[in-house]
């Protein structure tokens, strides 16, 4: 039940209409998006923008509003020399963002030194569709600009934070960055006594056994994997892998792994004990969170999830990225 914002700061680089999926550790659910990952091709509307500027600046750019699609369009304004995006893969990208009715620009973000956005390229993805078939089959170094009616995009609510109506299409030209790892590859830590035991597979999905003894009653972190990327700040935007279990049960209750690849999230809108373990950690690094209750899902617990009010959840994260 992953909890994630209609719109994200730009100074966070803002991500347009996050949805989530069951299962997550966020403290409310909602509703799942799906997105058709087949290459998509050009059209007059997308092939009408014109987009002038040198990779890794902010581009200009100019078109003439309104301007519509039926369906999402994509033209490749620079084509990269790095591999193809599939399915599965999380990539950071840049992008500037206009409403195509009004022309007005929404925002932007990821270019130069600022951290990019993650997207995860999955049929159950954590931003609009039209985002996610504007990077789908892309090459890593490439420009795209993706022209994204209603369907694909706020659909028939619109969005009113970013002023743009049920009937508006949305115009996103896209840098594509580059590929983010999939799993934790810092430098391997002694474990600590009293903590679940993690076991990786091949892929680096993670088994957790839970000790037979009580358990604690306040947050608790180990650290199995150290990376030397960015610390996670306060309230930033994470890209993971976990796994989560039930620490009387050591039953797994959600998890990213074999679910089309990593999640992203805000840190401000995870259950507490989730955030308060990541915070302060760094890019490359596995750890464990060990949540009591009244930092998990409080009184109320999380039957969809089958967690009760008096559940301590366990819960193993690879940060991949942070913006």
């Amino acid at each position: 039940m992953r909890k994630l914002p209609a719109l994200l700061a730009v100074a966070t680089v803002a991500v347009l209409a996050l949805t989530g999926c069951s299962g997550s550790p966020s403290s409310t659910p909602t509703a799942s998006a799906a997105a058709a990952l087949t290459c998509t091709d050009p059209g007059t509307s997308s092939d009408a923008v014109k987009v002038a500027g040198d990779a890794g600046v902010e581009p200009t750019v100019t078109f003439t509003a309104p301007l519509a699609a039926t369906a999402t369009e994509r033209t490749v304004i620079t084509k990269g020399d790095g591999d193809a995006v599939n399915t599965g893969d999380a990539v950071e990208i840049a992008y500037t963002a206009y409403n195509a009715t009004s022309g007005a620009k929404l925002n932007a973000g990821g270019y130069g030194t600022a951290a990019g956005l993650t997207v995860t390229v999955a049929e159950t993805g954590s931003v609009i569709p039209g985002i996610l078939k504007g990077i789908a089959c892309s090459n890593i170094g490439s420009r795209v600009a993706v022209v994204v009616p209603p369907v694909d995009a706020f659909g028939t609510t619109g969005n009113t934070d970013l002023k743009v109506a049920a009937t508006d299409n949305i115009i996103f030209v896209i840098d594509v960055k580059g590929k983010v790892p999939t799993r934790a590859s810092g430098a391997d830590q002694a474990p600590q006594d009293g903590f679940p035991t993690v076991a990786l597979a091949d892929d680096g999905a993670p088994t957790i056994t839970v000790p037979k003894s009580d358990a604690p009653t306040e947050l608790k972190t180990e650290v199995l994997k150290k990376g030397d990327g960015a610390t996670v700040a306060d309230g930033a935007t994470v890209t993971v892998q976990y796994a989560g279990v039930v620490w009387a049960t050591g039953k797994v209750f959600d998890q990213s792994w074999g679910k089309g690849g990593p999640a992203t999230f805000a840190t401000a809108n995870v259950v507490p004990g989730f955030a308060q373990g990541l915070v302060g950690q760094t890019v490359g690094s596995q750890v464990v969170i060990v949540i009591p209750p009244a930092l998990g899902y409080g009184a109320t617990g999380n039957t969809t999830a089958g967690i009760s009010a008096t559940d301590t959840l366990v819960f193993v994260v690879d940060i991949l990225a942070t913006a």
